[in-house]
């Protein structure tokens, strides 16, 4: 289904010997990112556990250092990870945010896919236009926000019999004025919505771009990759999505105040 078996490692070197200032990325996280939830060190390891038990059901197995953005689509959590894996085989947090998954029971709405899903060139980022859809929203949210897509996937239907189809991955922004303060509920049509100010983390540093990057090493203009970029060094290509099970809402991810 997510290219089991195909060795789908970064491709852009990272520092060398390894240079533990995550803990400046974190701090640049707290500036830089808003809906940030602070997740107990405790549960910071559980969701390490169910990390690795998902790339090892995909197949994808990696030493290098690299970066990956974990999802929970739980609908008592809803909330993206950045985990930094080290070459030593170690893991650490960089920060979490409130996000927004699939809400089932309307059409043409899906029960966001759980896998390991890498960020190429086979699906190419856009920026959102900002314009206004149907309903008045941004959809994408404001002009110029970072699209990521992760290509068509198989997922469940979250209308009439259930049954699965094809839905189109992504991972972006939404309206600023009426759908960021709805972050960590089931809200989606099965994409991720994430805050603006996480897509602008990820687009200015580089997070999930080792693939894009290696195609300019390589001699290609890419659009969608900014001048004034500072990637970090060690940039990763995975999304993960998992379903943590939770039958509560944590005290560290509280619903939002509608």
């Amino acid at each position: 289904m997510l290219f089991l078996g195909v060795p789908l490692w970064p491709l852009v070197a990272v520092a060398a010997p390894f240079d533990l200032n995550v803990d400046q990325w974190r701090e640049k996280f707290v500036r830089e990112v808003d809906h940030r939830l602070e997740v107990p060190t405790a549960d910071q390891a559980r969701y390490v556990v169910l990390l690795k038990q998902a790339l090892a059901d995909a197949n994808v197995i990696d030493a290098s250092a690299q970066t990956l953005l974990l999802v929970d689509r739980s609908a008592q959590v809803q909330a993206a990870f950045l985990m930094l894996h080290t070459a030593e085989d170690a893991w650490l947090f960089i920060g979490a945010t409130a996000v927004s998954t699939g809400k089932v029971g309307t059409y043409d709405h899906f029960l966001t896919p759980l896998g390991v899903f890498p960020h190429t060139l086979e699906n190419p980022d856009f920026r959102a236009e900002g314009t206004l859809n149907e309903n008045h929203i941004r959809g994408y949210g404001r002009r110029g926000m970072r699209v990521f897509d992760f290509g068509w996937q198989q997922a469940q239907r979250g209308w009439g019999t259930g049954a699965i189809s094809q839905m189109r991955l992504q991972m972006h922004a939404t309206d600023p004025n009426v759908l960021e303060a709805r972050l960590g509920t089931v809200a989606s049509e099965g994409c991720i919505r994430i805050p603006a100010t996480l897509n602008i983390f990820l687009d200015a540093h580089g997070l999930l771009d080792a693939v894009y990057e290696q195609a300019v090493k390589d001699g290609r203009s890419l659009w969608v990759l900014k001048a004034d970029r500072q990637t970090i060094e060690w940039p990763g290509q995975y999304m993960v999505i998992v379903d943590s099970l939770a039958e509560v809402r944590p005290v560290w991810s509280p619903a939002p105040k509608l």
